[in-house]
């Protein structure tokens, strides 16, 4: 049963993340990207980690999203300027550059074997441990933590000035 689930949570999530680079539209592409984020939350319960995937849902697929629209609708992706299709001028390059990491990924996924992967590893802690969680993330993590939150204000106030020059 939780294979099936793998699969279809897997294939719900790369149809998604297909959707995203192939949408014409920005606005359908952050919605297919929420349902990625929603599938992916999905594998993460399946591997029974609660917490993440609680996470996921609440911050990325909730909190970050609305951000990424808002910024979208800021910038008026639908203004004329913007309507013009570059995609066949860049379709070769993006093909290029897709076979390149198609090469350079097939001996990884060569040597990958699956019957040396541990099945139930013994001395991991769950990952729904949330005192542990956020025990490491404020002391551990706490200097890329409070870096990631100075990033994401940073691009929103870009945002805003790149749209009021626009204006």
């Amino acid at each position: 049963m939780d294979t099936w689930l793998f699969y279809l949570f897997g294939g719900i999530a790369l149809l998604s993340a297909v959707s995203v680079v192939a949408q014409r539209r920005v606005v359908y592409s952050a919605i297919s990207l929420i349902v990625c984020l929603c599938a992916l939350s999905g594998i993460y319960l399946l591997l029974k980690a609660q917490f993440i995937a609680a996470v996921q849902v609440i911050v990325y697929a909730g909190a970050i999203m609305v951000l990424f629209l808002f910024v979208i609708m800021l910038l008026d992706p639908f203004g004329p300027a913007l309507l013009t299709d570059k995609r066949k001028q860049l379709g070769y390059i993006a093909l290029f550059l897709g076979g390149v990491a198609l090469v350079l990924l097939y001996p990884l996924l060569n040597a990958y074997d699956l019957s040396k992967v541990p099945r139930e590893p013994e001395t991991v802690l769950p990952a729904s441990d949330v005192q542990r969680i956020g025990t490491a993330l404020f002391t551990d993590y706490l200097l890329p933590f409070e870096v990631t939150s100075i990033l994401i204000l940073v691009g929103i106030i870009g945002a805003v000035v790149l749209a009021k020059k626009q204006a």
